[in-house]
């Protein structure tokens, strides 16, 4: 299969390009810049330039190749409904040009926002705004196009992981304390970016129209342990914070910091046959690498 990948240097996206190469498919992938287009060669893949905002090169892409999964996505949490938006007119233009079709779109959303007081599984239903992503997906399904989602844990880990735990340990960097929230009882669901690979190729080649699997080895990882692992391997305290002071310490990450969104793969796992193998967050992080530096 030809596969046409957004996001395809990122952190996951660069995993996921050679999960499908190992398998034997042929990937084009979206490059904003030359030095993106030269990774892409470098790692066996074909570039084509264009970017998240350029719908014309985000059809292109899609018209040359035989199935899409979409990682691409702007970061930027200050202007995260604006990002969103943005995604969804980008999911929009890859769906259009895969209409009337079999070929599969993969679209990527998140499971951060789940906050249900039990594992959320691949049957809830998100109702926020901040799902534009998933929501534009499904919408696409409803009109008979083979798109399905995969939701991502918060933490994707392993080495040159820039997301949550990341910046976790600068502000315990920063604020020489390592902290939680709370009790720190409340738990992040995670998965190895390699597992999170496997899972998108899976989803491509068994998955069901308007599907969605969840990216989640480890159900939940409470804040506790995670602020205790880092404050040992720095050497500072671990401290708790009360949500009131939370938002002074951790700033924007602080609606996720206090979070309780434990997340199931069992419905996942049954369907396409995914089954975890590489190390939980918590074995990640006493490796080392994340403290390199």
């Amino acid at each position: 299969m030809r596969v046409f990948v957004t996001g395809a240097t990122g952190f996951i996206g660069s995993a996921v390009v050679q999960e499908l190469i190992g398998a034997g498919h042929q990937v084009l992938g979206l490059a904003r810049s030359e030095a993106a287009a030269q990774a892409l060669a470098a790692a066996g893949a074909e570039a084509h330039m264009g970017s998240l905002d350029d719908l014309d090169s985000l059809k292109g892409g899609a018209t040359a190749s035989d199935g899409v999964v979409h990682l691409a996505f702007v970061h930027d949490f200050a202007a995260y409904e604006t990002a969103g938006e943005t995604d969804r007119r980008a999911i929009d233009a890859l769906g259009s040009t895969l209409a009337g079709s079999d070929r599969p779109l993969i679209v990527t959303a998140g499971l951060a926002g789940f906050t249900l007081g039990r594992p959320a599984t691949e049957n809830d239903v998100p109702t926020t705004q901040a799902r534009m992503s998933e929501q534009a997906a499904m919408e696409l399904a409803a009109q008979g196009v083979h798109a399905s989602v995969v939701r991502l844990s918060p933490s994707v880990h392993d080495q040159g992981d820039y997301g949550f735990i990341p910046t976790l340990i600068n502000i315990a960097r920063e604020k020489g304390v390592a902290a939680y929230v709370g009790d720190g009882v409340n738990r992040w669901p995670a998965v190895h970016r390699l597992d999170a690979a496997r899972l998108f190729r899976l989803a491509l080649e068994k998955g069901a129209v308007g599907a969605r699997y969840h990216g989640v080895a480890d159900e939940g990882v409470s804040m506790r342990d995670i602020a205790t692992l880092i404050g040992r391997h720095l050497n500072v305290p671990v401290v708790s914070k009360s949500p009131e002071e939370a938002p002074a310490h951790f700033g924007w990450m602080a609606r996720f910091v206090g979070m309780d969104a434990p997340a199931s793969s069992t419905l996942t796992q049954q369907q396409l046959g995914w089954h975890p193998s590489q190390s939980s967050l918590l074995d990640d992080l006493e490796m080392g690498h994340y403290f390199a530096g």
